[in-house]
């Protein structure tokens, strides 16, 4: 039986085959199910059917699976059987084209993005502020804005931080109160985010966005497989890089309105960390994106395991279905199980609650948009196989992939360009300069003062030394004064002997010359 139907995407078989209608593709979607129901596989035969037919596709690998799209599938009976089972007379192995991504560069080309492009709502996000010191942030990026400062990257952030530390009073009466606790607590949570490998994530070169809608040479859109499994150890960095993306393209991508297809669908696996503990704030931004986006030709599909993960306003815009079986053991389990089923348009040959328990792996009930966006009846479906491989490519695979891709020489090497740490150090700089010249000037002033005040008194530095003081002439007096006994008798005797010796020499003189007369 024929099942590749142009402007269609081929996803199993119920009574009848389940088609997803590619103008109808970005109405975005959702894929539930429990843990082993098949949700990654359903993911890769959609990601396959969309790339077959010309529709580039974004999807995280959390666990390493997905990989295998980038090589051929492998004759496996139970695949086989699952072909025949469902009349899948087409069912061929083949290879579709991959990008290799991973935002620590370790098992695919790096994606960066600046701290300007990420904003202060999301990293606020990212690095759980509280709303005063989200509004330190926001102040910080107010600054950087006013003053040109560029933030690429976290020691641009960090520095900037200093910057507004030193600068508090004057910062504080034009933008609103800086605090050091709070800038503190910035710092700190930059620090926890560094120790998590988030300083390979900021920077340039930074993704545009248009190299992840690229297609090959015979015209099959490019799935781009975001290595996941260790990025998932930091799920907030994860989830916030996501929505960071969705916001990317909401923003860059010009409006298109109904497109025959998509021009990218994205597909967000584990969902519920996007929503976990989200400020009303964030939500919002998602809600806004998620509604908006599509008018931009992008079509987003949300994995998760329980439809309760996603908050309601969202699973409102979810029109493309596909639900694995869930559990019902717990009363939350049961309300996940009632939700799911509500959400479907009812299938009158069998109660759609009851089935979701008893999905067998690989089944799954379908529902996708129609004509004029109205939901089919929902189809209990057999799940087409995958005609890529059905599990994790070998390193070796990996690094071959990684050589030819289109994306080899332009995102692995990192740019470092003058930005707000370089500008700022030089700013420092110039102010350590200038406070430095501003002392020798000062203690100029002070040795010219003291010259001048010497002038006024009457001596000046060339003759001081040379001339007695005061105090001195008055010492010399003093040790004058201090003589012996035996010193004053000699003396006064010296006086008596000169002036008796004066009196007759007198007498003398004066004899001769009346002798004279």
């Amino acid at each position: 039986m024929e099942r590749f139907v142009d402007g269609t995407v081929y996803l199993g078989t119920s009574t009848k085959g389940e088609y997803l209608n590619l103008k109808l593709a970005n109405r975005h979607g959702l894929i539930t199910g429990a843990t082993g129901t098949g949700k990654t596989v359903s993911l890769q035969v959609m990601a396959e059917g969309f790339s077959r037919a010309g529709v580039p596709v974004f999807c995280a690998d959390v666990k390493g699976d997905l990989s295998g799209i980038a090589v051929t599938g492998e004759t496996k009976d139970f695949l086989e059987k699952r072909a025949t089972d469902i009349g899948f007379g087409d069912y061929v192995y083949e290879s579709f084209p991959t990008i290799f991504w991973d935002l620590f560069g370790k098992k695919g080309h790096p994606i960066r993005a600046t701290i300007s492009d990420m904003g202060p709502l999301l990293l606020s996000r990212l690095l759980d502020l509280s709303d005063v010191q989200e509004g330190v942030l926001n102040i910080a990026f107010a600054l950087a804005d006013d003053e040109g400062l560029l933030l690429l990257d976290l020691k641009d952030l960090r520095a900037l931080l200093v910057e507004i530390d030193e600068r508090s009073d004057e910062i504080s009466k034009t933008y609103g109160r800086v605090s050091r606790a709070s800038i503190g607590a910035i710092q700190r949570s930059l620090l926890v985010l560094e120790q998590q490998g988030a300083e390979n994530f900021f920077g340039e070169r930074a993704l545009d966005i248009r190299d992840l809608m690229r297609t090959d040479k015979d015209g099959r859109g490019f799935v781009s497989v975001l290595a996941a499994d260790e990025l998932m150890q930091s799920p907030r960095l994860y989830a916030t890089f996501l929505l960071w993306l969705l916001s990317e393209l909401f923003e860059e991508l010009p409006e298109v309105g109904n497109p025959d297809k998509p021009h990218l669908v994205f597909f967000f696996d584990e969902a519920h960390l996007l929503f976990d503990d989200a400020p009303k704030a964030l939500l919002d931004k998602v809600e806004q994106v998620v509604k908006l986006v599509r008018s931009k030709g992008v079509g987003v599909y949300f994995v998760t395991q329980n439809p309760l993960d996603i908050p309601d306003p969202v699973l409102a815009q979810l029109g493309n279905r596909v639900q694995h079986a869930l559990r019902a053991y717990t009363p939350r389990e049961q309300k996940a199980v009632r939700t799911a089923a509500d959400t479907f348009r009812p299938n009158p040959e069998f109660d759609t609650e009851e089935v979701i328990t008893q999905l067998g792996v690989g089944e799954a009930l379908v529902s996708t948009l129609e004509k004029k966006g109205v939901p089919s009846i929902v189809g209990r479906t057999m799940m087409r196989p995958p005609s890529s491989r059905l599990g994790p490519i070998t390193d070796s695979e990996r690094r071959a992939i990684l050589r030819s891709s289109p994306m080899a020489d332009l995102y692995d090497e990192t740019i470092d360009r003058e930005s707000a740490a370089e500008v700022l150090a030089e700013r420092a700089e110039q102010r350590r300069l200038e406070e430095e010249r501003q002392r020798e000037r000062e203690e100029m002033e002070r040795e010219e003062y003291g010259r001048m005040k010497r002038s006024r008194s009457g001596y000046n530095d060339d003759y001081r030394d040379d001339r007695p003081t005061k105090r001195s002439r008055s010492k010399t007096r003093r040790s004058r004064s201090r003589q012996t006994t035996t010193e004053k008798a000699i003396n006064s005797f010296a006086r008596t002997v000169a002036r008796q010796l004066g009196n007759q020499l007198v007498r003398g003189i004066l004899g001769s010359l009346k002798r004279g007369r």
